[in-house]
């Protein structure tokens, strides 16, 4: 898996998330993992989640974004677990820093607060994930937490969670070619 954190800012719509976006993007092919930071306002018309349509709205003036595209057959439930595996590798590199945060399903709290968005879907050829941590909390429709008030660098935890995320994909894939089937001589 390829992973690389975007030195640019990108304001995130939900239009990035689309099959190829990374390789029309960044030319970037395959399974990939990109970082970015940027602003977020997602309009009706890209969001996916069916939730959202009736809730106060997807934004913020500054997020840290993950957009997450591999190319596999794997079904919606896999990405959807795959979704809440990454929370808690977020999870896990904040508590590395001292940060407690708590998980329900694929969203990160602080105090109560959310911290952060995601999202698992399915194209016609790949699982795609995007997942958000508000950088400040500008912008944002529901009482939030945030990177700042923890002071956290959102590129050095970009940087941090890419290389966990590159590892477990990496322990996962190795685990998966070591077992032998039941049965077998």
């Amino acid at each position: 898996m390829k992973t690389w954190f975007v030195d640019d800012e990108i304001a995130y719509d939900g239009a990035q998330l689309r099959a190829h976006w990374i390789l029309r993007t960044f030319g970037i092919s395959g399974d990939a993992l990109v970082a970015f930071v940027g602003s977020c306002a997602v309009t009706l018309d890209e969001m996916a989640d069916l939730e959202d349509f009736t809730g106060p709205g997807i934004a913020g003036d500054r997020m840290l974004h993950f957009l997450w595209e591999r190319f596999d057959e794997a079904s919606l439930e896999a990405g959807v677990v795959r979704q809440r595996l990454f929370a808690c590798i977020v999870a896990e590199a904040l508590a590395a820093r001292g940060i407690a945060v708590s998980r329900s399903g694929d969203d990160l709290f602080f105090d109560g607060r959310k911290l952060s968005i995601s999202i698992a879907t399915r194209s016609s050829v790949s699982s795609l994930l995007h997942f958000a941590l508000n950088v400040t909390r500008d912008g944002t429709p529901v009482p939030t937490a945030c990177l700042e008030e923890f002071g956290v660098s959102a590129a050095d935890l970009a940087a941090d969670t890419l290389g966990r995320v590159a590892a477990e994909e990496g322990s996962i894939l190795e685990a998966r070619v070591k077992v032998r089937a039941k049965g077998e001589a």
